[in-house]
């Protein structure tokens, strides 16, 4: 092994035998490489004097090490205080109510709202209402919709013309566009309870709907 070799075996230790100060520190890779520079230096063969290309080389390596070093913790401020503020902007959400993924909704007092996602406009969408055993209790005709987040309203009239009982259904969407049928992302219409930080992005508890994402909503009211 020669002098560049060991030196790259002293500076560039194993994962098992870099201690928690040394990972910690950009400087101490560079200040560790100088001194065994010079101590190469000074005790290297005149004889067989060190490359200086191998030097330059190895220099160039160690720089672009701490460089790399500065950067990821840059990068990891950067990251919890974009996480910090997603946080801060979603506890503004507590008390109101939101659109997001899903295909319940509940009667209260003779409405119910939800909602759905096209990806793009339609001739014709129906939403059945189903109850709690899956029995169809109600069709809406809604007609030509455009693309994008739109909204229903269900008055709780079934289609024997009877109320229906307060208290939680389902729905399913059909579309479509002349003879083709088109995908349809239903969403339910919920309540924000609390949020709390998660490892990418703020949590929203929602109640009956469960924890969402805060980037899964839709639509704020």
């Amino acid at each position: 092994m020669n002098s560049i070799q060991e030196t790259n075996s002293q500076l560039f230790p194993t994962a098992n035998t870099k201690t928690t100060s040394e990972k910690n520190s950009v400087e101490n890779p560079q200040d560790r490489f100088l001194k065994l520079l010079v101590t190469q230096m000074q005790n290297q063969d005149p004889l067989n004097p060190l490359d200086n290309a191998e030097v330059t080389s190895q220099l160039a390596q160690i720089s672009t090490v701490t460089g790399i070093d500065k950067l990821n913790d840059t990068l990891e401020l950067l990251l919890a205080g974009i996480e910090d503020s997603r946080t801060m902007e979603a506890a503004n959400l507590i008390g109101h109510k939101a659109l997001v993924p899903g295909s319940t909704l509940s009667l209260q007092d003779n409405a119910a709202i939800a909602g759905f996602e096209l990806p793009q406009s339609v001739d014709n969408l129906s939403v059945t209402i189903l109850d709690s055993t899956g029995i169809a209790v109600h069709t809406l005709d809604l007609g030509a919709q455009p693309s994008g987040v739109n909204t229903f309203i269900w008055d709780g009239v079934t289609g024997s013309g009877t109320n229906a009982a307060n208290g939680n259904y389902s729905f399913a969407i059909n579309a479509k566009q002349g003879d083709r049928e088109i995908t349809v992302d239903p969403l339910a219409l919920g309540h924000v309870n609390s949020v709390s930080p998660g490892e990418h992005d703020a949590i929203l508890d929602m109640g009956a709907l469960g924890f969402i994402n805060m980037a899964d909503i839709k639509q704020i009211f």
